[in-house]
């Protein structure tokens, strides 16, 4: 089960707590009388890659365990447009205190995931792996990252403690690329070593010093062509900066292992979700 589900109920307390402040109440939801029951279905209004149905579910359980949620979708599922995908039933003030903060989570994690998916589907049968990156919103890395292995990426390097990425501000700190993977190499953590390179001559000196990955930073298509043959097949090489969707199939075919897209969790669009109310008797 991918590292994201550990937080899940972490993650959804923080966001309830948001929303209900230090009085922990809903005025609003107040005015209903304490013991009106409903129901109510959620469907999406145009179609999306399911991804946070935990989340939701973990948002109703945290505000009410007794409410009963019927799923008619999974995470890694295409919907159409006008699909249900939950009904509930039970305590109205509890469904109404609940909806937003669980529509948020389904909202933003299905954006993640469909467009994560628009960019997996560009890249055809190509081996090339994409990669999310850590462009991602505060307090949600996890959970983006999931939604991303949901939409066919991989996970880049979750944060700073999983994987060296040495870039351009680490190399004038340190002074040299051959320092700096230099120390890395030798401070006894098992991680991979990557470099951030913005010219051949940079390559060169990754390589040289025995980088695991080299990130080739806004390089255009006949200078990645070069740094592909340049490598040799040395380390492996991971095309970034400001790729757009109709040019993941071109810069695949040079050769790179690897193309990071930050637009997968910080360029989505927010699934349009909706879901109506109706009281029971």
């Amino acid at each position: 089960m991918h590292a994201a589900f550990a937080h899940i109920k972490q993650q959804v307390a923080a966001a309830l707590a948001e929303d209900l402040g230090e009085s922990a109440q809903d005025i609003t939801a107040a005015l209903v009388p304490a013991q009106q029951r409903a129901k109510a279905r959620l469907i999406a209004r145009h179609p999306a890659l399911v991804c946070g149905t935990e989340w939701a579910k973990a948002t109703f359980e945290q505000v009410d365990p007794s409410l009963v949620l019927t799923w008619h979708v999974n995470d890694g599922e295409w919907v159409d447009a006008g699909q249900v995908w939950l009904d509930i039933e039970g305590n109205a003030r509890a469904i109404l205190t609940a909806e937003r903060t669980a529509m948020n989570f389904l909202q933003t994690l299905s954006g993640t995931a469909t467009t994560t998916l628009a960019y997996r589907a560009a890249l055809g049968d190509s081996d090339t792996v994409l990669l999310d990156t850590r462009k991602t919103l505060p307090g949600l890395r996890l959970a983006q990252k999931y939604a991303c292995q949901v939409g066919g990426a991989t996970n880049h390097r979750l944060g700073l403690y999983d994987a060296f990425l040495i870039k351009e501000n680490h190399i004038a700190a340190y002074g040299s690329i051959a320092g700096a993977v230099g120390a890395a190499k030798a401070s006894g953590i098992d991680a991979p070593v990557e470099v951030e390179v913005e010219s051949l001559d940079e390559l060169t000196q990754a390589l040289d010093a025995g980088a695991d990955w080299i990130m080739l930073d806004n390089f255009d298509l006949e200078l990645t062509a070069t740094a592909v043959a340049l490598n040799n097949s040395r380390a492996r090489l991971e095309a970034s900066g400001n790729v757009q969707l109709n040019e993941l199939a071109t810069l695949a075919a040079t050769g790179v292992d690897a193309i990071s897209v930050g637009a997968l969790t910080k360029h989505l669009r927010a699934t349009d979700l909706s879901l109506r109310v109706e009281l029971l008797p």
